[in-house]
């Protein structure tokens, strides 16, 4: 605990010397421990000096020169031409990069509509299929078929009709199913 109490006193101890001086001394002491401080120790042997020398912000931003091969590589820009400011270069690029990335996006969103209507689409192909597979099986079960009448009456399917029924349904199956 003690030990915890003298780092926490040595850490803020530095602290306060680096915002006040700019030299920190470090020295052993006879039992081998390291001391820091900003004043030097009386009599000691061995001092090291560390000088800290704070950065100052730049005066100004300089801006970074534009490379030779960057302007080359520019569509078009003719040598001994002055570069557009950074700026207009950035925002330049950063409407060419939108922009492609909005055709992307509907590049994409076309993409999934197809997609969804081909799975739509292939759906009811499934259901149209299965459908004309089971008007086949009736049709050729030998069961009599009855078709309504305009009267609200019902008439048996003849055998010629029956016939082009059957024909009919193939050629449904065939156009749903394809060649299973």
């Amino acid at each position: 605990m003690k030990c915890s109490v003298r780092f926490v006193a040595l850490v803020v101890g530095l602290v306060a010397a680096l915002s006040a001086s700019a030299q920190i001394y470090q020295w052993k002491d006879k039992d081998g421990k390291t001391h820091f401080s900003d004043m030097p120790p009386p009599n000691q042997p061995g001092v090291r000096v560390q000088t800290l020398e704070r950065a100052s912000p730049p005066a100004t931003v300089a801006e970074p020169e534009p490379d030779e091969t960057e302007t080359e590589g520019e569509g078009g820009a003719e040598p001994g031409a002055t570069p557009a400011p950074a700026s207009v270069q950035e925002k330049s690029q950063t409407g060419q990069r939108d922009e492609e990335f909005r055709k992307r996006r509907a590049a994409a969103a076309e993409a999934r509509e197809k997609a969804e209507k081909d799975a739509a689409d292939t759906a009811q192909r499934r259901q149209d299929c299965l459908r004309a597979r089971g008007q086949y099986a009736a049709l050729n079960s030998g069961q009599r078929i009855f078709l309504p009448t305009e009267g609200g009456d019902r008439r048996v399917l003849s055998d010629g009709e029956r016939a082009a029924e059957i024909a009919r349904t193939e050629e449904l199956i065939e156009a749903f199913c394809g060649k299973d």
